[in-house]
């Protein structure tokens, strides 16, 4: 026969500072819990209203940016694209009018005294594309200056929703979001126009640098050889 162990029970007395130290800790605790900001802040319907409203002004904040970089990116590679096809045009040009230089001497004469022409033509369509890609940097530009006005915007959030979190009920309610323009900086940042234009519009500058020496380069392939 299966033997039968008898099943005993064990009672722990607990004495009574045991259970004096045990209620002030769980007394320490629970007021460590009410006297949290963020516990201050779901008992005040104002601040807990505000933190909800910049939790989602900082959402849409965060939708913007994403969608001007997305738009930067896609004028950097319409920027690309339009380089690329200027000088795939330039290339071939030149490389036509070379061909066409190599005939006899009458011809040679003849299409010398008329170098202008494709100079005229290579100059042209030279600055469609210059036009083209300075409209496309313009709005680079514009969409960059949102972009960091956003990015200014949304830190100053952001420091105002750690505030509200770290304060609780003590934060003022009426204070706003300072964005970068508004705060004072104790660096003074000094820019020349003229060295900001060139450093923004550098790749116009380069494409009618390169423009103007293709005009030199159509003479001499027409008339110096």
């Amino acid at each position: 026969m299966a033997e039968i162990k008898d099943a005993h029970i064990v009672e722990i007395e607990v004495d009574e500072e045991h259970q004096h130290k045990l209620l002030t800790a769980m007394s320490t605790i629970s007021a460590a819990i009410q006297q949290h900001p963020l516990m201050e802040i779901s008992e005040s319907p104002g601040h807990l209203l505000l933190l909800k409203l910049w939790q989602r002004e900082e959402d849409l904040f965060g939708r913007r940016v994403t969608l001007k970089e997305t738009r930067l990116d896609s004028i950097r590679r319409e920027l690309f694209q339009l380089c690329c096809f200027f000088f795939i045009f330039h290339g071939f040009f030149l490389t036509i009018l070379f061909s066409s230089s190599v005939n006899s001497q009458e011809e040679h004469t003849r299409t010398c005294k008329k170098w202008w022409i494709p100079g005229l033509l290579s100059a042209s369509t030279s600055l469609v594309f210059v036009f083209l890609v300075q409209v496309k940097l313009y709005r680079y530009w514009k969409v960059w200056g949102q972009l960091q006005r956003e990015r200014n915007d949304s830190r100053a959030l952001t420091r105002c929703v750690q505030e509200l979190r770290m304060k609780g009920a003590s934060f003022d309610l009426s204070k706003e979001p300072q964005s970068g323009k508004r705060m004072k900086s104790s660096s003074v940042e000094i820019k020349w126009k003229p060295i900001t234009w060139c450093s923004q519009n550098l790749i116009t500058v380069a494409l009618l640098c390169f423009a103007g020496l293709v005009l030199p380069v159509c003479k001499f392939i027409l008339c110096g050889f």
